[in-house]
């Protein structure tokens, strides 16, 4: 489970965010919806410990991702917006020195980096240097190695950013395979077909604080609006004072 509470971040005189709270629960997939620049990707940098809130707190199982950031991330696994592979390494390689830096040695490693491969689809390039892979190979890589230790909350920052329509659905089906296995799933998007596919929750966030949340029935409700684009919009333009 993961919990933000009122979460505040400046950069010089740009504000990130301006007390973003929000809850994920196990079991479910929340999406965390915006345009370019509302704070998803900063709000996902405070969860994976990469950044200190300047105000607020976040905690993932209960614990502190500043007091506790090694418990944080034995929980934890997170695809950042820079998939960030080792190019001169496989595929394999890749996921296996994530597994090590998590502990995990021998058998164990082998059968996890095993199974990551055969659900993610990659027999064809796991043993090729990812120098030269396609987005979505480098995705699913990236993917591979965020959970080959298992992790129960996974955070995914625009999971099918620059995939073909293929590779989105097979995206699709992974994500919602992982909330089947009873694990916290939050992702950020500006992607509204994404959200409507796979979300059990919206977090609707625009210059940095949140304008709305709840299931997608329940913002269509409070909006008056059949469509999820159209709730969005009137939410942030409501949050405006645009309407």
């Amino acid at each position: 489970m993961i919990e933000a509470r009122n979460l505040h971040k400046r950069f010089g005189d740009v504000i990130a965010l301006d007390g973003v709270s929000f809850r994920c629960e196990d079991g479910r997939i929340t999406g965390l919806l915006g345009p370019n620049g509302a704070g998803k990707t900063t709000a996902l940098r405070i969860l994976c410990t990469v950044m200190h809130p300047d105000e607020g707190s976040a905690t993932v199982d209960g614990f502190d991702t500043v007091r506790a950031p090694r418990e944080v991330l034995s929980r934890i696994g997170a695809l950042p917006d820079q998939r960030g592979l080792y190019p001169r390494l496989t595929a394999r390689e890749n996921i296996r020195y994530y597994g090590r830096l998590h502990g995990m040695r021998g058998l164990p490693l082998e059968r996890a980096i095993e199974r990551l491969i055969h659900l993610l689809d990659l027999e064809d390039a796991v043993d090729r240097r990812t120098e030269g892979f396609s987005q979505g190979q480098r995705t699913k890589v990236a993917i591979a190695r965020a959970l080959v230790h298992g992790p129960r909350t996974v955070l995914l920052d625009e999971p099918t950013n620059g995939l073909d329509v293929m590779s989105t659905r097979a995206m699709r089906h992974f994500v919602l395979r992982l909330k089947d296995d009873g694990c916290c799933v939050l992702f950020s998007s500006h992607v509204m077909q994404e959200v409507a596919a796979l979300c059990d929750d919206v977090v609707l966030v625009g210059a940095g604080r949140v304008v709305a949340s709840g299931t997608p029935d329940a913002l269509r409700a409070q909006t008056g609006r059949p469509d999820l684009e159209d709730a969005f919009v009137a939410a942030l333009g409501s949050a405006e004072g645009l309407e």
